[in-house]
């Protein structure tokens, strides 16, 4: 099911991006508002945009969470692999599951160590 879920939800959120899809919803936003006239800017009329949108809405917030927290993911091991490979300071590596104290620390020290200040130890 989760393979399922993240292909469909990863094909969604590419095509979500496209053009094309951005030019039908103001199209139908187009549609609906030039409608109102004829429909006499009924309760009915202002109910379809606002239930169609709040479940676009709805359902979109969690394919694009999806989206992200698995390319945060993959991102977060490559960087950590160029870590381990290379000749950088494999203290850094999984450092997005310390604290926010804890990654401001790693901050303060990337900051003084630019500066060319002694490097604090975490």
């Amino acid at each position: 099911m989760e393979k399922t879920f993240n292909r469909v939800a990863g094909a969604v959120a590419y095509a979500t991006g496209r053009p094309w899809v951005f030019a039908l919803c103001l199209t139908s936003v187009l549609i609906w508002a030039v409608s109102g006239p004829a429909f006499n800017y009924s309760e009915t009329w202002k109910l379809v945009i606002n239930t169609g949108t709040t479940i676009v809405t709805f359902l979109m917030v969690f394919l694009i969470q999806n989206t992200q927290n698995r390319d945060g993911a993959a991102i977060q091991a490559k960087l950590d692999e160029l870590i381990r490979a290379g000749k950088g300071k494999n203290d850094f590596i999984g450092i997005e599951r310390l604290t926010e104290a804890e990654v401001e620390q790693f901050r303060s020290m990337c900051a003084q160590a630019k500066e060319g200040n002694a490097v604090a130890t975490v």
